[in-house]
């Protein structure tokens, strides 16, 4: 038998095995001399499959390495062709139903299971489903341990992160603990006569850490929508778990400090405080001035809740004076772009805003996704649902906060 054939025996044991303990519980009572033998039977098939196809795999795994087609070491094309298969839809079935995994989706869960050391609780999903790529074609695989690395990587960002937005630098693909260099001070400068001693200086560097932390979200999804065939529902399941697992990665940059959480912008010592209490256009070009000051030349915008946005706009630059304009017009406020979001949120002394760079943010991606499906979750189960965990193994680090003012104290309308 191939390795498919194997697991659709499986997948068909492990239904009748299920059939024969739901009938008994759907009457209240135990198993019958007859269903007890039955079901023991059919453990034992079970059992004999599963040691067939671990035997099976191990010999395709062997053969596949011996062809020199291996899906390992860096992540290079043979890797992203394989992610490019995968099916989140197909996975999402396989948990439902109950059955092992086949394909493309099997041998990319045995691939990670391999490079982790691991296996995942339910199955492994590439965080590539769930992204739109850059232009890059630079990973961090080779980022191990704690080795500093100089250089960056600018890696897949998902849609609705708003760091595809802001310029947030992506690190994907890593293991373990990543220390990253940040200069500190630089060396002095100066003129000398001829023949005269330049003053010796050094210069000082810093470093910040990334470890995995993990973020997860339980969605309930329409047992019926799984089962469709249809590309575009492929398409909408990776759109909701990925606006999911986005909304917790959005939190933690932006703020974060809590449990279990990165230290985002706000959260990070060094980062600046300033004010918008009034709001007034000097107050604006004080917040620039003091992130130039600062010599960030990045990626600088502004964020904020729809609430500051709203009090922006509606605020005269001059008082009175409606032909000088508004503080935010076109999208803009002070000549930097604007963006907007509810993860903002607001304290109790106004509405949050944040400008600076966001390049001196760094967000690392621990490779994959892994998504577990609980088909009888009770109360899902009773509304013709599938609860879906996705947990993602994430981290944020700010490499300069001074690049970054905060102002909490936007009133609204």
């Amino acid at each position: 038998m191939n390795l498919k054939s194997i697991r659709e025996a499986k997948a068909n044991k492990t239904a009748e095995a299920r059939a024969i303990l739901a009938k008994a519980e759907g009457e209240n009572r135990n198993l019958t001399a007859e269903e007890a033998a039955k079901f023991d039977g059919l453990k034992a098939e079970i059992e004999a499959l599963e040691s067939q196809e671990a035997r099976q795999q191990f010999l395709e795994e062997a053969e596949r390495r011996m062809s020199g087609t291996v899906v390992a070491g860096e992540r290079g094309n043979d890797l992203e062709q394989l992610e490019s298969r995968v099916s989140l839809q197909r996975i999402l079935q396989a948990g439902m139903e109950g059955r092992a995994l086949d394909g493309a989706e099997a041998e990319y869960n045995r691939e990670m299971e391999r490079r982790n050391g691991r296996k995942a609780q339910g199955f492994y999903v590439p965080m590539s489903l769930l992204e739109t790529r850059v232009n890059t074609t630079t990973s961090a695989a080779d980022l191990v341990g704690t080795d500093h690395r100089a250089d960056q990587y600018i890696g897949p960002l998902r849609d609705s992160l708003l760091a595809r937005r802001l310029g947030v630098r992506v690190l994907s693909g890593l293991r373990g603990d990543v220390t990253i260099p940040k200069h500190g001070t630089s060396t002095v400068t100066g003129w000398v006569a001829e023949n005269s001693a330049l003053n010796a200086s050094d210069m000082t560097f810093g470093n910040v850490t990334l470890s995995p932390k993990h973020a997860g979200c339980l969605s309930e999804m329409s047992r019926q929508l799984i089962q469709q065939s249809d590309p575009s529902i492929e398409r909408l399941l990776r759109d909701d778990m990925a606006f999911n697992i986005a909304k917790a990665i959005d939190a933690a940059l932006i703020h974060g400090g809590g449990t279990n959480e990165p230290d985002g912008v706000t959260a990070t010592l060094g980062t600046a405080n300033g004010t918008l209490a009034g709001p007034t256009w000097a107050q604006v070009l004080e917040i620039i001035e003091a992130v130039e000051t600062a010599n960030a030349l990045g990626s600088h915008s502004w964020l904020m809740n729809p609430a500051a946005k709203a009090k922006l706009r509606e605020t005269l630059k001059v008082t009175g004076d409606a032909g000088a304009g508004f503080l935010l017009e076109n999208g803009q406020l002070g000549g930097y772009a604007v963006h907007t979001t509810n993860q903002a949120g607001a304290t109790s002394n106004g509405n949050n805003v944040i400008f600076g760079d966001w390049s001196q943010v760094l967000l690392g991606v621990w490779s994959e996704l892994d998504i577990l499906v609980n088909p009888y979750e009770s109360t899902a189960y009773a509304r013709g649902g599938v609860m879906v965990r996705a947990m993602a193994t994430v981290d944020v680090a700010i490499r300069h906060p001074e690049a970054f003012v905060w102002v909490d104290d936007v009133p609204s309308l």
